[in-house]
């Protein structure tokens, strides 16, 4: 397979895992140990499944705001993505 047409680069592999593992992590959590969907302060039902997808959605909405309104290095988004994802584990 030719995958010449992606920039790969060490960064963007490591993005790449690092989405790959939080998804192992995530099956082997919930085959460990199932959870019932709780509510949170959204008023719906969500699964850690359900939550990881929310932050890593609002992630790369807070990365692509702090681009558009700051520009590069991206360390400050990542910051402000940590939280956000701690506050959606915690309260969603």
């Amino acid at each position: 397979m030719d995958f010449s047409w992606m920039g790969w680069t060490t960064p963007t592999a490591i993005f790449f895992i690092a989405i790959a593992i939080a998804l192992l992590l995530m099956i082997i959590w919930g085959v460990v140990a199932p959870q019932a969907p709780r509510r949170g302060i959204l008023q719906f039902a969500t699964t850690p499944g359900d939550r990881l997808f929310i932050s890593m959605l609002g992630s790369a909405f807070i990365c692509l705001g702090w681009l558009a309104f700051f520009g590069a290095p991206l360390w400050g988004a990542l910051l402000l993505c940590l939280i956000y994802a701690v506050s959606v584990f915690k309260w969603v």
